[in-house]
């Protein structure tokens, strides 16, 4: 049986995006990050990053972590590419080469488009694109965004999705990492196939299912 531990406001939207795609019954356990929390050694906490309980499967105290039959992963590219593999039919790869793209996607949006997307959304969360100091770090992390963001618009204006020529894990990969990016006011404009691409992304059931569930929970 799978086991999911993680909130939805998390990398754990990954896996839990590809689950809802493939209709899995799984035990979400909803663990939430410690530093989110007023006081995570209050007796009423509720379970989080450093309760001794999570901890006891994921020692580095980070969701989401996964466990079915005696595997335990702790990294959310890795367990949606297992899912896939193991139980994605036709969301997973069918042969070693798409395998190997989705792996290489996967790790692309990792290396080259989260750390200056996710820097965009912190900033604009924390309200900093009202300032002329937040509003110049936006401006050289969307510059950080534009090399990555032209590989995939020249792979999207050919392709609608990322491989095989059908919806995979590795759209779900890379589009939760490129949606950190997707409260810029222009940025993903200057790349219409990106952006037409993740707009079908985004309009699937299971993802709006997923989203539907991220938005349950308190910010």
């Amino acid at each position: 049986m799978i086991t999911l531990y993680g909130v939805y406001r998390s990398r754990a939207s990954r896996p839990l995006w590809l689950l809802a795609e493939l209709d899995l019954p799984f035990t979400h356990v909803p663990v939430i990050q410690a530093y989110r929390l007023p006081d995570p050694k209050a007796a009423d906490a509720p379970l989080h990053t450093a309760s001794p309980e999570f901890l006891a499967v994921n020692p580095l105290g980070q969701i989401p972590a996964y466990t079915e039959e005696g595997l335990v992963l702790t990294e959310s590219l890795a367990i949606t590419l297992h899912i896939a593999r193991s139980h994605g039919g036709p969301l997973g790869p069918q042969s070693n080469a798409e395998a190997a793209l989705m792996e290489q996607w996967s790790l692309f949006a990792a290396s080259a488009v989260e750390t200056p997307a996710l820097e965009i959304l912190y900033i604009q969360g924390d309200g900093g694109d009202k300032t002329p100091e937040g509003q110049a770090n936006i401006a050289i992390n969307a510059e950080k965004l534009r090399r990555p963001l032209g590989r995939l618009q020249a792979h999207l204006e050919q392709h609608d999705w990322l491989v095989g020529n059908r919806f995979t894990a590795a759209d779900i990969n890379v589009a939760e990492v490129v949606r950190y990016a997707q409260g810029h006011p222009t940025l993903l404009a200057e790349f219409p196939a990106v952006k037409a691409w993740l707009e079908r992304c985004q309009s699937r059931p299971a993802f709006q299912t997923m989203w539907a569930g991220r938005l349950a929970e308190p910010a």
